[in-house]
Parts: structure tokens; C-alpha cells; sequence
């Protein structure tokens, strides 16, 4: 019983939860159905606009339109609230209004006598007036931007996704953030779609209080002349006054939420809320203020005009502009004041040379010109920063290790959209970005060209073209893969982090990956360096697998494999130097064959790869095993078949996978690479033995 009670207790808010709409509906039609007396309804009236101020507030405060997901059901069932009060208060004004003008609550007495001072003339006019502003001003431009935003945002969602797909590939985001977009996308467009038909209701809502209005007038003239035998006039002025009371507490908060409706679906997604973007866009500029208060003063100037108010209005306006002058004044004179202190910095420290004058040479380097600045600079909230900080995070989490931290400075001598790569003060990489156009790449088979600049990719050399913004809708549905100046670069940085991963690995790096693993598994690592294998040579292993884009992740494995090999092979090299590191490198590969095969071909198909033909094998064997080179004829023949055997597997859509015998990996890996970087070379020995291999093309033969 008392677990039953303890689960009741835990379940209660949830259940509450899911219990709150189906109340709140049959409530609705309880209002609709049974009479209510007079002071219920002046609650009900009450917290129908405590409820669209709310609404209103909340879609003031919110920053992008999907924080206000529930929007287009709150506006149903507000709308729906307001039509069921109007059924409730026009059974109460038709049964009861011969009383008195308070018969139907204090709330509609209020706005009927108090707002349209008793003069229902007024009051007729007023509310037409609200009636026609809510109809034909806000609900039908709001009706028409989320009928547009419904479809741009359909039109745009193939481009958006393509969009997160490469940016996945690239590896800057995760599979977590990826789905977490698509996600996000598709919520846009149900809510504009949600919009679209929801701001239906409110049009309805308003073209219903008109005809209410004009219903309750006749049927009011209708009970109180035919029914309570009062006289015309007084039927007419009581009824009417009723009405319109009815009428406005019923429009007024309509006007609420019709407006919370164009301020959800007309502002743009930025991090402020719209009360931030109108403050500090509208009076950002006091040039703006100084002219408008130079006209307001000239028209207070005029005869007849309202000379204090205009005046007055023209002060407070050059007041404000003077303000923000100066405090914008203030910030460049900061701006270049930091500059200055900075370089008296360096110049009292140059006083002395010291140790602390030698500069070494980063590791890895990004240099850019300076219309590439803002990408990089902190003060801008340059996107790259988080894109490199996101590439070091994928890359630690593919290859196995951290890579060094990536040193960004400007560098006047580049062309002002260049940037470079640097490894160890080495350029490996050179490239341009637009930063406000986009990238758009020709993966193949796109349906239209694009007018820009024409380039390539810098990572990978595809053809591409410079847009500008407007066209990258556009670009994205006729093929293109879509991509801005930032992820450019982060793209192109990542490419060669992989490709020079090799480089990237110091004895540093090492030490840091057994201490790591050390705390993972103490007797992993125990005695494992220098006793079983010095730190330069396991340092030299670990680079051979990364040379060929091998990942390292399994460092279990490596571990495991060479304290079970080395003791065996350090006393089978004759110099007495440790163990020899090719026949350690290959017998690593063999433990992480299954790793190895999977890069190249994910799943458990079968592997079509590229093989040798027997004789060509042979001659290559005898070759190496003699002298232990090619002859340069049979060097350029084999380049030249190469090159048309990895063309043909290439084109039949299977990856240049090279499989050849175990004796000829570590040779022709180290000659066929240096052509054609593409190119993956196993041994027989790291196929795993339940995949089943296929040769679809041969080296020196024929294809198949």
C-alpha cells in the first residue's frame, strides 16, 4: 500500500500535466453550455487578458521562434477561450441585461460605460476601429509572413540538411549536435506550418466578434422590446452598451495575442530578444538622432504648431544622440589606447634581452590576412575559434591523440582574404576565403551553374564558386554542398591535421598517451618503457601507423603487441640494436588488421580490391629481396599502371585498396603512396579471415 502511495505521489505532476488539456477543453465547453453567473465571468474576463499579456510578454522575451514551440496550440486554445466566454456573456447580457447595466459583471459594465464614456456611438465606433486593425493590419501581415516562412522554410530544409551533413563529414560537429539540427530544422517548419494555419483563427476570432456584435444588438432589441416590454430607446441604449462592453474585453485581448503572433513570426533569430534589437539597432546611430531632432525642432519653429512638445521631444532626442556620441568616442579612444600599451609593453621588456625573448616555433599555425580577422578575433566572437576547437576534439577522438593547440595571428604580408597553414613554421597549405559570401561545392551532378568567382576547394580541389547569401538556397536545391568562409578553413585545417598526423606526434604526445593509458591500466604500461621498448622507437611505431592514416586508438592492442613480440625480435637482429622496427610495424598492422579493414570498407561485405599479377609479383619480390630497388623502367611502368587500375576501381565506386603479399607491403606502400596519396596498401596477413576478398582489378594484368 505505501508503495502504491509513494508511486502515486511520483506520478502526480505528470499526471497533471497530461490532464491539464482535456480539462481545460471540457471547461471550454462548459462555457459554452452552461450558465454562468455575473461574477465568474468577471474572473473569466480577467484572466482571459492576464493570459494574453503573458503571451505578448513571452514572445517579447523570446530569442528565436522555435523557444516558443507551443505558440500556434496557445493561440488555438485562446482563441477558443475568447469564443467561448462571448457564447457565456451573451446568454447573461440577453437573459439578465433588462436589470441594470451591471447585470452581466462588473468587468463588461466597465468597458462599456468607463472606456466609451457610456456612449454607445462610441463604442460602436471603437470597437470597428479595434476590430478593423486586428483584421486587416496585424492578423492578415502576420498571416502572410508565416504563410511565407512555411514555404521558404520547406524550400530550404534538402539545403539545411546537406548543410549539417557536411559539417558532420568535416568533422566539426558530433553525431549528438548533428541530430540535434535535424531536429531543429524540422521543428521550424512544422511551426511556420502551425502558423500558417493557426493565424486562420484569429482572423476568424475577429470576423466573429463583429458578427456577435451585430447579433447581440438585434437579439438584445428583440428581448427587451418584445420580451420586457421596454421601451425602444432604453432596449436599444442598454443592449447596445452591454455589447460593446462584451465586445471590447472580448477584442482588446484578441489585439494582444494577434500582436504576440506578428512579433513571434515576424522577427529574425539573433541572440537578442526584440526589445534588445529594436533598442540598440533604432539608437545605435546618433547621426540618426541629431537629424531627427533638427526637424522636430524646425517643425516646433513653425507658427501655430504645439511649440513645447515638438521642442521639448527635439531636446530629449540631441540629448540621447549626444550620449551615445560620446560613449562611442570613448570606446575607440579604449580601442586604440590598448594597442599603444601593449607595444610600451614590449618595448620595456625588449630593455634587457632574456630567455624569455626566444621564440620557438608553434607546431601548428594558422596565419590569415586581415579581412579574415573577424573569423578569428575573440572581441567578434570569431565562429572559427569554436570550429578548431571542435576539430581537435574530433580528431583526439578519431586518431587516438591530442593534437597541439592551433596558434592564429594575422599576417599583413597575405592578400587580405588569404590564409596559410603552418607546420612547425613549414607552409602545407595555402587558401582564400570570402567572409560574407559562401562556398558552393560541385560534388558532381549539380542541375544549374551559379554567377561568382570561380575556384576550388581547398581541402580537396573540387570545382566551387564564390555566392553571395541570397543564392544559397538556391544553391543547395540545385546540388550544391553549401558551406561558409569558416567552415572553409576548419575543413582545409583538418584535412592536413589528418594527412600530416605523423608530424604531429612528438615524444611529448607519446609520454602523455602511456601516462594516460597508465591510469587506466597500471600494468598495462608497467616496465613497458624503456625496458621492454625505448620511448623513440615506440614513438617511430606510432608514427609508421599514422603515416598511412592509420588511427591509434587501440593503443591496448599496440601495447599488447609489442611486449609480446619485441624481447623475441630484439634477439633476432644481429646488431644488437632492439628489436627491428619494420617487422614490429607490420605485426602491429596484423593486430589491428580488423580496424585497418573496416576504415576502408565499413560493414561485412565483401572487400573488392586491387591486386598483382604473378609475374609482376615475382619481379617485384626478386627486386626488393636483391637489391632492394626498382629499376626506372620498371618503376615507370608501374606508376603508369598503376594510375589506370586506381582510375578503374575509382570509377566503379569501390575505394584504391591495394592487397599484396606481406614481404611487399612495407616497399610498395612507401613507393605507391608518394603517387597516389588515396591509395591504401595492405598484406594478406591483416585480412581479417571472415571477410571474403575480391579482386575486381590487377596491376600489371587485366581488369575484371
Amino acid at each position: 500500500m505505501n508503495a502504491f502511495l509513494a508511486l502515486l505521489k511520483q506520478n502526480g505532476s505528470a499526471n497533471a500535466r497530461l490532464l491539464a488539456g482535456p480539462i481545460l477543453i471540457l471547461m471550454v465547453l462548459a462555457m459554452m453550455i452552461l450558465p454562468l453567473p455575473p461574477f465568474i465571468l468577471d474572473l473569466l474576463f480577467t484572466f482571459n487578458i492576464a493570459l494574453s499579456i503573458m503571451i505578448l510578454l513571452v514572445a517579447m522575451f523570446t530569442k528565436k521562434p522555435l523557444d516558443f514551440a507551443a505558440f500556434p496550440a496557445v493561440l488555438l486554445f485562446s482563441t477558443l477561450l475568447r469564443l467561448s466566454l462571448n457564447v457565456a456573456s451573451t446568454r447573461v447580457v440577453l437573459l439578465n441585461g433588462h436589470e441594470g447595466p451591471d447585470a452581466a459583471g462588473q468587468v463588461i459594465e466597465a468597458f462599456g460605460h468607463f472606456l466609451v464614456g457610456g456612449n454607445f456611438a462610441v463604442g460602436i465606433i471603437v470597437f470597428i476601429i479595434l476590430v478593423i486593425i486586428n483584421f486587416v493590419v496585424i492578423t492578415k501581415g502576420a498571416g502572410r509572413i508565416a504563410e511565407v516562412g512555411a514555404r521558404f522554410t520547406l524550400d530550404a530544409m534538402p539545403g539545411k540538411q546537406m548543410a549539417i551533413d557536411a559539417d558532420l563529414n568535416a568533422g566539426l560537429i558530433g553525431e549528438d549536435e548533428a541530430r540535434r539540427r535535424r531536429n531543429e530544422v524540422s521543428q521550424e517548419a512544422e511551426f511556420y506550418g502551425s502558423m500558417d494555419g493557426a493565424s486562420k483563427f484569429v482572423r476568424g476570432d475577429a470576423v466573429a466578434g463583429l458578427m456577435v456584435m451585430v447579433i447581440n444588438i438585434i437579439g438584445g432589441l428583440i428581448v427587451g422590446v418584445g420580451q420586457h416590454n421596454m421601451p425602444f430607446g432604453e432596449a436599444a441604449e442598454v443592449y447596445t452598451l452591454l455589447t460593446i462592453g462584451d465586445g471590447l474585453v472580448a477584442q482588446i485581448p484578441a489585439l494582444v495575442i494577434s500582436t504576440a503572433a506578428g512579433v513571434v513570426v515576424s522577427r529574425v533569430a539573433t541572440d537578442q530578444d526584440v526589445g534588445q534589437q529594436m533598442v540598440s539597432q533604432l539608437f545605435a546611430n546618433p547621426n540618426v538622432l541629431f537629424i531627427s531632432a533638427g526637424i522636430m525642432a524646425a517643425m516646433g519653429l513653425i507658427p501655430n504648431m504645439p511649440h513645447v512638445a515638438f521642442l521639448l521631444l527635439a531636446a530629449a532626442m540631441a540629448g540621447g544622440g549626444w550620449l551615445i556620441y560620446k560613449k562611442q568616442q570613448q570606446e575607440a579612444v579604449q580601442k586604440t589606447e590598448d594597442p599603444v600599451k601593449e607595444q610600451q609593453a614590449v618595448a620595456a621588456a625588449a630593455a634587457e634581452a632574456t630567455w624569455d625573448d626566444v621564440s620557438l616555433v608553434d607546431p601548428l599555425g594558422l596565419e590569415v590576412g586581415y579581412r579574415l580577422i573577424s573569423l578569428v578575433d575573440h572581441a567578434q566572437n570569431g565562429e572559427l575559434l569554436h570550429r578548431i576547437r571542435s576539430l581537435r576534439k574530433k580528431f583526439a577522438q578519431e586518431v587516438g591523440f591530442l593534437p597541439p593547440v592551433v596558434h592564429i595571428r594575422d599576417n599583413l604580408e597575405l592578400k587580405p582574404n588569404d590564409y596559410r597553414i603552418l607546420l612547425f613554421g613549414v607552409e602545407v597549405g595555402r587558401g582564400s576565403a570570402q567572409p560574407n559570401q559562401w562556398l558552393a561545392i560541385d560534388p558532381g551532378g549539380v542541375s544549374m551553374k551559379l554567377p561568382g568567382p570561380v575556384t576550388t576547394d581547398p581541402a580537396f580541389g573540387l570545382p566551387a564558386v564564390w555566392i553571395d547569401v541570397s543564392l544559397r538556397e538556391q544553391a543547395q536545391i540545385a546540388g550544391y554542398t553549401v558551406v561558409d568562409a569558416g567552415t572553409v578553413i576548419a575543413t582545409h585545417l583538418n584535412h592536413l591535421m589528418h594527412r600530416h598526423g605523423a608530424r604531429l606526434l612528438g615524444r611529448q604526445e607519446v609520454q602523455q598517451l602511456l601516462d594516460y593509458i597508465g591510469r587506466e591500466a597500471p600494468k598495462l604500461v608497467e616496465d613497458f618503457v624503456p625496458k621492454t621498448i625505448s620511448l623513440t622507437l615506440f614513438q617511430k611505431l606510432l608514427r609508421g601507423l599514422l603515416e598511412e592514416e592509420v588511427p591509434i586508438r587501440d593503443l591496448r592492442s599496440i601495447i599488447d603487441t609489442v611486449s609480446e613480440n619485441a624481447a623475441r625480435l630484439a634477439a633476432m637482429n644481429p646488431s644488437g640494436s632492439g628489436p627491428d622496427y619494420t617487422e614490429l610495424l607490420a605485426l602491429v598492422r596484423v593486430a589491428l588488421g580488423r580496424a585497418i579493414v573496416q576504415q576502408w570498407f565499413p560493414g561485412d561485405g565483401e572487400l573488392r580490391v586491387i591486386g598483382l599479377d604473378p609475374r609482376l609479383e615475382r619481379v617485384l619480390t626478386q627486386a626488393m629481396t636483391s637489391t632492394g630497388a626498382l629499376e626506372p623502367g620498371l618503376a615507370e611502368n608501374l606508376v603508369a599502371d598503376t594510375q589506370r587500375t586506381v582510375q578503374h576501381q575509382e570509377d566503379m565506386g569501390d575505394p584504391a585498396v591495394l592487397v599484396v603479399p606481406p614481404l611487399l607491403r612495407p616497399s610498395m606502400s612507401r613507393f605507391l603512396r608518394q603517387h597516389f596519396p588515396q591509395l591504401g596498401v595492405l598484406s594478406n596477413a591483416e585480412i581479417p579471415d571472415e571477410r571474403i576478398l575480391r579482386i575486381t582489378a590487377v596491376i600489371g594484368g587485366t581488369t575484371s
